[in-house]
């Protein structure tokens, strides 16, 4: 399956949904896994039968995984999505080699990622360096790989050479916004029509949505899919007020998974598919770094859970 660029593009203006990778005994449950995406596609509320957007990223620890494990998520969620949905993966760019073997490695499977994430470069570089490795890098993968890719922009210094990548590179078609909504309106302004600007902050998105954003990261959806798709939606039809009326569903959930830089990002939301007692999808028992939270934390997730149990 080929999505033309213009069709990619339309289609991640959703809410886009990042499912955390559940683990058991400290090992990646792939049934689990398999579990888990099913649910998504099969609670697609998106509005005029609008394809299913996942992306297996920083959320579902994807950082903490051997490269080959990374590659087995990617296989099991492309093969339960087939042709239905559109499938993201994150990719850390730390060493930039071995984040071009990944890329080839996953274009190779039965159902490839149609799209590549960059996630946030790590260790010491300068902005004009991000620019000319990550130049070389989309030559590079498109014409070795066909790959089409995001950059996930997290640090405001980098903002003039990203804005430069974007209109330089062809295979960089959007932007995922993980700074805040000031840096919407200078990305949109400075990119134009030659890249994508997506919110990257959680469904919290109406604010960036209002400024001229397209789609939201969902860390969520694995919970309660109806509420995401339904910010979207309205989002889309320019009601902006019904958006944000979903948006108070979550707003509890959101706050407690960005708490303190993000800490229970992961383990507040297997926490909450814990508690809900659903069993269509699969929490585990935490991953590598992010253990369950605190009796404290549990007990305030409990109100999350009964509130969003009806948008499942």
């Amino acid at each position: 399956m080929y999505l033309a660029t213009p069709t990619l593009l339309d289609a991640l203006n959703a809410s886009i949904a990042i499912p955390i990778v559940p683990y058991t005994n400290g090992e990646i449950d792939l049934n689990g896994h398999a579990k888990n995406i099913d649910y998504l596609m099969s609670h697609n509320c998106l509005d005029n039968n609008r394809k299913r957007v996942i992306s297996v990223a920083g959320t579902s620890l994807i950082h903490h995984m051997e490269p080959d494990d990374q590659t087995r998520v990617f296989d099991v969620a492309g093969k339960v999505m087939g042709a239905d949905g559109v499938l993201i993966s994150a990719i850390a760019p730390n060493p930039i080699g071995s984040a071009e073997k990944l890329i080839g490695a996953q274009s190779q499977l039965q159902r490839p990622p149609d799209l590549y994430l960059v996630m946030p470069l790590g260790g010491t570089y300068s902005p004009e360096g991000l620019y000319e490795t990550f130049m070389a890098f989309g030559e590079r993968c498109e014409a070795r790989y066909g790959a089409r890719l995001l950059y996930y922009f997290r640090r405001p210094r980098d903002l003039p050479q990203v804005i430069r990548l974007l209109n330089d590179s062809p295979h960089f078609i959007g932007v995922k916004v993980g700074t805040g909504v000031d840096d919407v309106q200078p990305l949109i302004d400075g990119v134009g029509n030659n890249a994508m600007v997506i919110w990257g902050i959680g469904d919290r998105s109406t604010d960036a949505a209002e400024l001229g954003a397209k789609g939201h990261t969902s860390g969520t959806a694995l919970l309660c899919a109806r509420v995401a798709d339904e910010i979207n939606n309205a989002q889309r039809r320019g009601d902006y007020a019904a958006a944000r009326e979903f948006e108070k569903m979550i707003e509890k959930f959101e706050e407690i998974r960005f708490r303190d830089g993000r800490k229970y990002n992961y383990a507040a939301v297997v926490e909450a598919m814990n508690q809900s007692g659903f069993d269509d999808i699969v929490g585990g028992d935490g991953g590598p770094f992010n253990p369950r939270v605190p009796l404290d934390v549990a007990k305030e997730l409990q109100a999350v859970v009964a509130e969003v149990r009806e948008y499942h």
